[in-house]
């Protein structure tokens, strides 16, 4: 292949391109792979335009968790302009009553000073719980939450909160679409995945076993094998 794709990688809270760095060398053969800063806005609507911005006028596209509800933002927006859509560990519908008590919480912590405590917290939730012994991949994480930092912690939370639902959108979606998500996903169940896969003509839904929230480097070779079938797939 001489031409590669131009893939888009969204990352999702607290997650830099970090996240995505086993993607981008597995898949360098066959992708430019450009992956968000979602560092500085303030809404899921500007995540969706600085994307539409940064990238050639047609491209791949994959997000996981808020990066999933940025590339949902980006199909209702802009469906001309995705070749392909892959959403991780997501989900098209609003948080529901404790998922917002929780984002509440969480930023009150960070106001308060007590950022430094929320990555623990949130270890369970972004990860297997099998897996939270593993030094080097709780250390990735511990480390983009450090330099994504507060400011941009809250202002995430803020626009993750102030997202909308997006069931309109999926039933307009006629790009070959990869829904994914580990079975052990705590945020994202795999409930949510099913339903998005249902929503979304001829999408394939890929479980990952053994696997929490952040499949991409829970389980990068499994991850990785479904990108490429994806990327490669006839339109």
């Amino acid at each position: 292949m001489t031409d590669k794709i131009p893939l888009a990688l969204l990352p999702g809270l607290l997650c830099d391109a970090a996240l995505w760095q086993p993607q981008v060398e597995a898949l360098s053969d066959i992708a430019d792979c450009r992956v968000a800063d979602f560092t500085t806005q303030d809404s899921i609507a500007a995540m969706a335009e600085s994307v539409l911005a940064a990238m050639p006028a047609r491209f791949a596209l994959a997000g996981l968790s808020m990066g999933g509800y940025v590339a949902l933002e980006i199909m209702a927006r802009a469906p001309q302009r995705v070749s392909r859509l892959a959403v991780l560990d997501s989900r098209f519908q609003t948080d529901g009553a404790a998922e917002a008590s929780r984002r509440r919480g969480l930023i009150e912590l960070a106001e308060k000073g007590e950022f430094k405590g929320i990555t623990p917290r949130l270890l369970p939730l972004f990860i297997h719980a099998a897996r939270l012994d593993d030094a080097a991949l709780t250390g990735t994480v511990e480390a983009m939450a450090e330099r994504v930092g507060k400011d941009a912690f809250i202002s995430q939370q803020r626009a993750i909160m102030g997202r909308r639902d997006h069931s309109a959108t999926l039933v307009a979606i006629r790009v070959p679409t990869l829904v994914l998500c580990g079975r052990q996903d705590a945020l994202t169940p795999l409930a949510d995945h099913q339903a998005l896969a249902a929503g979304i003509a001829d999408a394939r839904l890929v479980v990952v076993e053994d696997c929490g929230h952040l499949s991409t480097l829970e389980r990068p070779d499994e991850v990785n094998a479904a990108l490429r079938r994806w990327l490669l797939a006839e339109d």
